[in-house]
């Protein structure tokens, strides 16, 4: 859609100063979007006891009142990266935030277990339409050098929000109550429904179709394969049920693949997958949350069940991994114009695993500062430094045509290595709970901290993966070779050539 003519009062043609209070606001804007959506990815993980109290939730419904939320945002998140790219981003932008304002309020007057898992459904819809739209308005609202500063700050709060949600969960939970958790979303929601239509430039719509089938197969995969993932958790990995739906899940996974190869406009084109160092981003940022997640997942409930913390003192004590992200985020866009997001993201990997690795000694001895402080802090800073280079590695890499499907892609890969991580970890913590039986858990502190150990054990094995992955996929841009010199110049005097 073409840019409305310019009028002498309109941002574009005042001075400079004030086309950067235009263009912060537009940043703050998409910017406090994304941070909503990715604090509900935890925000709620702290106040679990109290809900669990106060709506008579059982031990094993109680997952749902995250994983309803993570399995509609990364369900849905292509089909929403689609329709920005069709119906209009910014249109889609304010249609998901509504959504996900609206819900928010109903699930923070929940009475019931139902009613508030309906509400979070709701969340992840309203999540999965506007979260696509964000940074595709962020490439269509700065370029240049703009672009890259827009992108580094969007990536550290992207990195900085799931820790953040798990702190003002315990401030917030035990200063107000869980209900105020779903609360603080709507007044930050009604602000960037108000201004973004004023600050925000839409993108150019491209004509086109909806891919159903793909985004069927897409949603169903997905909600079978986490739900199996789950279930296995809650029972085991031999049960019936269980493997008949891990079984859908990758079935309907490869139809979606199949389906979308022969789509003639499909909801994740694949060739997307074509460039060799986008694919490769592609694939550490569903590894990297599968660690990431999941490790605050299991971290809160060893502050809470061996240390004996607080809600609020548990919340608190990710602090550390909350600055470690935001100062290594915010200076990656320095570090990235000399070394390059492989290298970047290489040391990124390497101060992650050490982190990983000091949490597989986690033992009932263990202190918050000698055992739980020093790797919040390492995984902190290794985020940081992973996250931001290959954000943008992906989306300045795409066609600007598919920027919305680019940003689908990407962020249906973070929440679903999210949820995927979270149900993998739990079963394995979960099976030495339960002797894998997958009843009668032990929550006694040596069993706590032997299933700590064995599920970082394994989440170690999973970011030695992406550090693989860094290592043999990406690769280095090969300098533009130099321009030839200058033929010298022919000396004065010198006849012409003959015809």
């Amino acid at each position: 859609m073409a840019s409305p003519s310019r009028s002498a009062t309109d941002p574009g043609e005042v001075s400079p100063t004030k086309l950067g209070r235009a263009s912060g606001l537009a940043l703050a804007i998409i910017v406090s979007c994304e941070m909503v959506l990715m604090l509900d990815g935890t925000i709620m993980n702290v106040a679990l006891p109290e809900i669990r109290e106060g709506l008579g939730f059982t031990p094993a419904g109680l997952s749902w009142v995250t994983n309803a939320f993570l399995l509609a945002f990364g369900g849905l998140l292509l089909l929403g990266g689609r329709a920005g790219d069709i119906l209009g981003r910014r249109k889609v932008f304010l249609a998901g935030m509504a959504l996900f304002t609206l819900a928010s309020l109903i699930g923070g007057l929940s009475t019931t277990a139902e009613w508030l898992i309906a509400a979070r459904v709701l969340q992840g819809v309203g999540a999965a339409l506007a979260g696509p739209s964000t940074l595709a308005l962020l490439i269509t609202n700065f370029q240049g050098a703009l672009q890259a500063k827009a992108l580094a700050v969007y990536s550290s709060v992207t990195a900085a929000a799931m820790t953040l949600g798990l702190i003002l969960g315990g401030v917030i939970t035990t200063l107000l109550s869980w209900h105020w958790v779903l609360f603080v979303n709507v007044p930050i929601g009604v602000i960037v429904l108000l201004l973004a239509p004023k600050y925000v430039q839409e993108s150019e719509r491209h004509p086109g179709r909806f891919d159903l089938a793909g985004a069927v197969a897409s949603v169903v995969g997905l909600v079978a394969l986490t739900f199996g993932l789950v279930r296995a958790a809650e029972h085991s990995w031999s049960n019936t049920a269980t493997v008949a739906t891990l079984a859908a899940g990758v079935i309907l996974i490869a139809g979606f693949v199949l389906i979308e190869s022969h789509a003639k406009q499909p909801i994740m084109p694949l060739r997307l997958f074509a460039d060799r160092n986008r694919a490769g981003a592609f694939a550490i940022m569903l590894l990297v949350p599968m660690v990431t997640l999941s490790m605050q997942f299991l971290t809160v409930q060893f502050l809470q069940e061996v240390l004996e913390f607080t809600p609020l003192f548990a919340g608190l004590a990710f602090l550390p991994m909350a600055v470690g992200m935001l100062v290594a985020a915010q200076n990656t866009a320095k570090v990235l114009g000399r070394a390059g997001p492989k290298k970047t993201g290489l040391a990124g990997m390497v101060v992650l695993l050490a982190g990983l690795a000091w949490l597989t000694q986690l033992s009932p001895a263990t202190g918050y500062f000698t055992g739980v402080f020093g790797p919040m802090l390492l995984l902190g800073v290794g985020m940081g430094l992973v996250i931001v280079p290959f954000n943008i590695l992906v989306m300045s890499t795409a066609d600007p045509a598919e920027s919305g499907a680019a940003s689908g892609v990407l962020q249906t890969v973070n929440m679903t290595g999210a949820s995927l991580g979270v149900a993998i970890l739990s079963a394995v913590y979960t099976s030495v709970l339960t002797g894998g039986t997958g009843a009668g858990a032990t929550f006694a502190a040596e069993t706590v901290s032997q299933g700590m150990r064995t599920a970082f054990t394994v989440s170690l094995g999973i970011g030695v993966a992406a550090l693989l992955v860094v290592l043999l996929v990406i690769k280095t841009p090969t300098p533009a070779p130099a321009a030839p010199e200058p033929e010298a110049a022919e000396p004065k005097g010198q006849p012409e050539p003959i015809p």
